[in-house]
């Protein structure tokens, strides 16, 4: 069993800049992929970053391309992502999430465990 529990979701206006945290206990997710998710009101869950298990290999949304970067901390079993030059659009419950593989993945299915998420507020 592995829990994660995100954090550092807030409000904030167009432009600025978030990071947000994932903490993972339970098993070790330092040879697993992991990925962030995110699902505005209304919407399906959409796919935003993803990071392989050593951290070489990342792979983006065109939505989020330039503007986030997925980075991991093996040692403290954390995942992070850095939100810069934020617009209302990307207003959402953000997810982190694990997969059973060292490979990163854009589709959800692929993905064992999942946080709570946290909110992230865009204001224009």
């Amino acid at each position: 069993q592995v829990q994660l529990v995100e954090s550092g979701g807030g409000l904030v206006q167009a432009g600025g800049s978030l990071r947000l945290s994932c903490a993972a206990s339970g098993r070790t997710v330092s040879r697993y992929g992991m990925g962030w998710f995110r699902q505005a009101p209304g919407k399906e869950r959409e796919f935003v970053a993803a990071i392989n298990w050593n951290g070489l290999s990342t792979y983006y949304s065109d939505s989020v391309k330039g503007r986030f970067t997925i980075s991991r901390d093996n040692a403290e079993s954390t995942v992070y992502l850095q939100m810069n030059s934020l617009k209302p659009e990307d207003t959402a419950v953000y997810y982190c999430a694990v997969t059973a593989t060292r490979s990163w993945s854009k589709m959800d299915y692929e993905y064992d465990y999942w946080g709570q998420g946290t909110q992230v507020t865009v204001s224009s």
